[in-house]
């Protein structure tokens, strides 16, 4: 029992250090202040001001009330240790305890401007036909696993099948709790090589595709951005997908180019156009936003965790089904032969390492 005294020790020590590194007086402060303020009776007077407002209180509490939790437990622990009241029971309830402790500890390396906010990921097949949209589709459903473990939800906003099988391209949503932090890093090529389904012959065949992800951003979080009517061209389509009659009889379905960049974005998941055009001009707000932050990279090439763009260029995984079962992160070498598992969202092992870097 003493290697299990030394592991409450020593997680009571590392929460002492997390604690400091916290700023948890200041955050109950901040909480204190928020909570006042959203008694205001004119509150809602500001609906956007005030549910950012709630949201940043919400999480704020949530931030310390699940480290005071895990505190208080991990007291009750070390003072069980030094009257070495130790059990096997007792060991399970400290492992439980140091992988809750882990999770919040990782969180510390989500301190950028956007890593609490939601994420907008686009995924799009590369060349090699319905092989590319096929591996494009794998990725979509890999990351809706994902998603499902996390307890986060996908919106989906735009989505191109392709003309035999798989996906062209696909642009959606993720509703969660630091969903854009944890989700930044799949930004790049992801390569797939495997006996190709599609061929009679059963060939080896090599597929790319690129994963985009970036924070949702509205007007009012980046005023700098400015993006002018004249700049934008409007095109309006019938929507090629799901839902309903009205959908694909109407011409709800959006498209909208930034003339100054050529940025191209579309939205056609909703019923109605004024719906979709709200998307489709919060997705180029995003994407001007990425733009910004890359040129900000060039000049300041030492600043970690900056956005990195995501290009053909930065192939960042690998994931071999033939000849042999492999999946390797080419940034941290994090490698696995569970491809299945991967392929069925298991992504924490990759996305925790990146952070980490």
């Amino acid at each position: 029992m003493q290697e299990l005294k030394k592991q409450i020790f020593d997680l009571k020590e590392r929460l002492e250090a997390f604690s400091e590194n916290l700023d948890l007086p200041e955050k109950r402060k901040k909480v204190e202040a928020l909570e006042l303020e959203s008694m205001s009776s004119n509150l809602w007077d500001d609906q956007e001001r005030a549910r950012k407002l709630l949201t940043e209180l919400g999480d704020l509490k949530s931030e310390i009330d699940e480290f005071d939790g895990i505190y208080s437990e991990a007291k009750t622990f070390y003072e069980m240790a030094e009257e070495d009241m130790l059990s096997e029971e007792l060991e399970k309830d400290v492992q439980r305890l140091l992988g809750e402790f882990e999770k919040i500890e990782l969180r510390a390396y989500l301190s950028g401007k956007y890593d609490r906010r939601s994420a907008i990921v686009s995924i799009h097949a590369g060349q090699g036909g319905t092989e590319a949209m096929d591996w494009t589709h794998m990725l979509f459903r890999m990351y809706l696993r994902y998603c499902e473990r996390k307890n986060w939800s996908v919106e989906v906003l735009d989505q191109t099948v392709g003309d035999e099988a798989g996906i062209k391209s696909v642009t959606f949503k993720v509703v969660g709790s630091y969903a854009y932090g944890y989700l930044k890093g799949e930004s790049g090529t992801h390569r797939l090589v495997r006996q190709s389904p599609f061929n009679a012959d059963r060939l080896r065949q090599t597929s790319f595709a690129l994963v985009e992800v970036l924070p949702e951003i509205e007007d009012v979080d980046e005023p700098d951005i400015e993006i002018k009517e004249e700049d934008l061209e409007w095109q309006f389509f019938r929507s090629g997908g799901h839902g309903g009659q009205n959908v694909n009889k109407v011409s709800t379905a959006v498209r909208l180019i930034h003339k100054p960049t050529n940025i191209s974005v579309s939205a056609q998941t909703e019923r109605f156009q004024e719906q979709n055009r709200k998307i489709a001009l919060n997705l180029l707000r995003s994407k001007l936003w990425a733009i910004a932050q890359d040129e900000m990279k060039k000049e300041e090439k030492n600043i970690k965790g900056d956005y990195t763009p995501a290009t053909w260029g930065t192939q960042i995984r690998s994931y071999v089904l033939h000849p042999y079962k492999m999946v390797k992160d080419l940034r941290t070498n994090v490698e696995t032969g569970n491809t299945d598992a991967v392929l069925d969202g298991d992504l924490d092992e990759f996305i925790e390492a990146e952070l980490k870097i």
